[in-house]
C-alpha cells in the first residue's frame, strides 16, 4: 500500500510500484526551486569576503595594539615624569589659545552686528532690541512720573518727622 505524500500544488495520482516520482517533486527538484539567483549569490559572496577582510583587519589591529603596549609601556613609565608636566603645559596653552580665538570670533560677530544695527540694516534680532529699548524707556518714564507725583509727598512727610530738616 502506497503512503500518501503532500501534493505541492500538483494533482496527486496513485500509482503502484516505484513510479511515485512522476507526480511528487524529488529532493533535487525541491532544491532547485530554492536556488538563489546570480545577484543574490554575488551579494552573499561579497558579504562573506568583506566580513572576512574586516575580521582579519580587526585581528591585526588588536595584535598591533597589544604589541605596542608591551613594547612602549616601559618607555612611557620611565619618561612619565617628563610627559605629565609637558602635557599639562600643552593642555593649558591649547585651551588658552582656543579660548582667545573663541572670544575673538564672538567679539567680531557682536561688533559686526552692532555696526549693522547702527547703520540701519536691521540685522537678525534687532526688532527684539528695539522692543526692549521701548520697554525700558516706558518704564523709566513711569518711574519718573511716580517720583514727581510722590516725591513731594515724601518730602513733606520728612519735614513733618524732622522739622529742622
Amino acid at each position: 500500500m502506497a503512503e500518501q505524500q503532500p501534493s505541492y500544488g500538483r494533482p496527486q495520482t496513485r500509482s503502484a510500484g516505484f513510479n511515485s516520482n512522476v507526480t511528487t517533486p524529488s529532493f533535487l527538484r525541491k532544491l532547485q526551486e530554492h536556488v538563489p539567483n546570480s545577484t543574490q549569490l554575488v551579494g552573499f559572496l561579497t558579504l562573506i569576503i568583506s566580513g572576512a577582510i574586516l575580521l582579519l583587519l580587526t585581528g591585526l589591529t588588536l595584535t598591533a595594539i597589544i604589541l605596542g603596549l608591551i613594547f612602549f609601556t616601559p618607555l612611557v613609565l620611565i619618561s612619565s615624569p617628563i610627559w605629565v608636566p609637558v602635557g599639562t603645559v600643552l593642555f593649558i596653552a591649547i585651551a588658552g589659545f582656543l579660548s582667545v580665538c573663541g572670544f575673538g570670533v564672538a567679539s567680531l560677530a557682536s561688533l559686526s552686528w552692532l555696526y549693522r544695527y547702527f547703520r540701519g540694516f536691521h540685522p537678525p534680532g534687532s526688532d527684539r532690541v528695539d522692543y526692549a529699548r521701548s520697554r525700558i524707556a516706558d518704564t523709566a518714564s513711569h518711574v519718573k512720573d511716580y517720583a514727581r507725583e510722590y516725591g513731594g509727598y515724601l518730602h513733606s512727610k520728612v519735614k513733618d518727622a524732622a522739622p529742622g530738616a
